[in-house]
């Protein structure tokens, strides 16, 4: 075990060294001060291609932007803008009956937790945790709670809600690190929130097993040493370009596949009786923000969402900080049409909270506060400017008690 541990161990510092997916899930503290770009590299990041490339991306005229001048009527806006980002996202799975099935029913004091399975496509039966408030009147509101990415594979919807008593403790960890420490599922059952959480393709029960892996990874063994779960998440970091290849080949998008499994939670959390399909909220971190903001945009059934940590102007990513834009965030073609901050406001009038750190190294600072000037104008022009609360804070990359606190006074306040 030692021999297997110590080759294991060499492996994964030789690959996270020289992969960039994995050198950005560390946050790497090598770029020189001066630098810009996560690279650090001295000017452009693409050096003598960079030229050309800036002339590829799209430009400031955005013709699907609710603020171009050909735009007035909102509803008639999001048709167009969420027709396009349909089409780009390249998969549009048939809808399925979720046929879902309560695989487990735990008692936890004041609320219970579910161990659910059901189908968001033929292809995809997904796992579930719901968290039902015993303590509340239902049906009751409730909230989908989108897990990150984190360059953390081995477990999925566990940082937002428990699945058991034990949790590993690198896990534990990732919590400290960028929930405050806490599983803020708990929190908003608590609150009186039926909460449910998926685990996102590629992650947690959905991850990438191999058949010559050890038993430990394929059994995801509370036991395993920290070195072996570093090994594993940095085998998944580097098959991630790989496994986006095999997808596009396929004929599907990544950030597709993520999309509509969140579209069909929705679907199955409003055939439950416990939940108040009128009164139905979204929040995430990192990747979860990403997918909050989708999930918020192409579904009217979401009356209110929180992203936190994913917004930014993207062509001022790709002018230094494109390192930070992960395949399952890529909808080629869509940024000659939208930028992101155009397709969180596909959410408008319903209430978004958007919260960014300025220490946040994944994303470049100016495209932060461009990105949300430009939500907060998209929203003055639909004409509710206080549906829209923006949030830059002198913090990292992370989702913190304090910021959760704001972020469930907004569900408070709106669902």
């Amino acid at each position: 075990m030692n021999t297997r541990r110590h080759f294991i161990a060499t492996v994964a510092a030789s690959a996270a060294a020289s992969s960039p997916i994995g050198a950005l899930a560390a946050e790497s503290k090598a770029a020189p001060k001066n630098s810009t770009s996560l690279s650090g590299r001295n000017g452009p990041e693409f050096g003598s291609v960079n030229a050309v490339i800036q002339k590829l991306k799209g430009g400031p005229d955005l013709p699907l932007s609710f603020l171009h001048r050909d735009h007035h009527d909102l509803a008639a806006w999001k048709a167009k803008g969420r027709a396009k980002m349909l089409e780009l996202l390249q998969y549009a799975p048939a809808k399925c009956d979720p046929n879902a099935e309560v695989v487990s029913r735990k008692d936890c004091g004041d609320y219970i937790r579910e161990e659910v399975r059901f189908n968001t496509t033929p292809v995809f039966r997904v796992p579930a945790t719901v968290l039902i408030p015993k303590n509340a009147k239902l049906p009751a509101p409730a909230v989908v709670a989108l897990h990150s990415h984190g360059g953390y594979y081995m477990w999925g919807r566990e940082r937002e809600v428990e699945t058991s008593e034990a949790i590993h403790p690198t896990l534990k960890e990732m919590r400290e690190r960028g929930y405050g420490g806490k599983a803020y599922g708990i929190e908003l059952v608590r609150r009186g929130y039926v909460v449910i959480a998926i685990d996102m393709f590629y992650w947690g029960e959905r991850r990438m097993v191999l058949d010559d892996d050890p038993p430990e990874w394929k059994a995801r063994s509370l036991t395993l040493s920290d070195e072996d779960v570093k090994a594993y998440h940095t085998r998944c970091n580097r098959d991630e370009e790989f496994m986006a290849r095999t997808l596009y080949c396929a004929g599907v998008s990544w950030a597709g596949i993520i999309a509509w499994d969140d579209i069909r939670t929705v679907d199955y959390l409003i055939t439950r009786p416990d939940v108040d399909p009128s009164r139905i909220a979204c929040v995430g971190q990192s990747v979860g923000g990403l997918r909050s903001s989708y999930l918020a945009a192409l579904d009217d059934r979401i009356k209110a969402a929180v992203v936190s940590s994913w917004m930014c102007s993207f062509p001022n990513q790709l002018a230094a900080h494109i390192r930070g834009i992960g395949f399952t965030k890529i909808i080629p073609g869509m940024y000659h049409h939208m930028d992101h901050p155009d397709i969180a406001s596909l959410a408008m009038p319903k209430p978004l909270m958007v919260i960014n750190g300025s220490q946040d190294r994944l994303f470049e600072l100016a495209g932060v506060h461009a990105a949300h000037e430009k939500i907060a104008q998209c929203y003055a022009k639909a004409g509710v400017p206080e549906h829209f609360k923006s949030i830059i804070e002198d913090a990292p990359h992370q989702f913190n008690a304090e910021r959760q606190a704001d972020a469930w006074a907004w569900f408070e306040k709106w669902v």
